[in-house]
């Protein structure tokens, strides 16, 4: 008689009868079951926001309508709660002036002004801006009528490659608004004497300009014209 040969278990552990339930096959269905209630749980604890809300919020082809005054001019797109200013006006409107740089707050080249203050408008969602009065660098001047500040640029060759050149222009010329105001900033309070007496005059010296500037970088390292570009603008001194 044959010897009736013993098969050997797997070498993973796992059962090899197949008409039962192996090892791997219990962790893997005991996996499947932890996620599913995982997700269960976050589904409840969203509730008070129903389903189709949160997909509207999150899923592409999403678009709403938009009105925003750019450039003097009422424009009215369609664009994804997620889409930022930036992209909407590069990608959107096909105002390419305003550059992405880092396209995280760092650099400035994406500034513009909205409703007269200055931003990056790469940190900020096209949709938060529903009537808001934005000003770009295609909105300051043309070639015919320049902007004093860009006059300031070109006479003091303020710039090199140009990348950034956009947003310090947009920077500065909300800097001669903040300045008519009467905005302080932090150079402001380190050039006044102790005790000084209210109300504050400020004198719009190079260091107060770097620092008003300092948001706005320049990897071509052309700051000592952008900053005698300024101070001609503040001082009114371009033709």
């Amino acid at each position: 008689m044959h010897r009736m040969r013993q098969r050997s278990p797997p070498a993973d552990g796992t059962s090899s009868d197949r008409g039962g339930l192996s090892r791997r096959r219990f962790l893997q269905a005991a996996g499947a079951t932890t996620v599913t209630a995982t997700g269960a749980a976050k589904a409840q604890s969203t509730g008070d926001a129903p389903r189709e809300a949160l997909q509207a919020a999150t899923l592409p082809g999403t678009a709403r309508p938009l009105k925003l005054r750019i450039n003097g001019s009422l424009r009215e797109l369609q664009v994804e709660p997620r889409v930022t200013l930036l992209d909407a006006l590069r990608e959107v409107l096909a105002l390419t002036g305003t550059k992405k740089g880092c396209d995280r707050g760092q650099c400035g080249a994406c500034t513009v002004i909205v409703d007269g203050r200055r931003i990056n408008s790469c940190l900020t969602l096209a949709v938060m801006h529903e009537g808001s009065d934005v000003t770009t660098i295609e909105g300051l001047g043309t070639p015919e009528n320049l902007h004093p500040v860009q006059a300031a640029f070109l006479q003091r060759d303020a710039f090199q490659c140009g990348y950034c050149t956009p947003g310090q222009i947009c920077s500065a010329v909300a800097l001669l608004g903040e300045v008519k105001a009467g905005a302080l900033s932090a150079a402001t309070f380190e050039s006044l004497p102790a005790g000084a007496p209210a109300p504050i005059r400020i004198t719009i010296d190079d260091a107060e300009i770097r620092e008003r500037m300092s948001g706005n970088l320049c990897r071509c390292g052309a700051y000592s014209n952008i900053v005698a570009a300024v101070r001609a603008a503040v001082d009114g001194s371009t033709s």
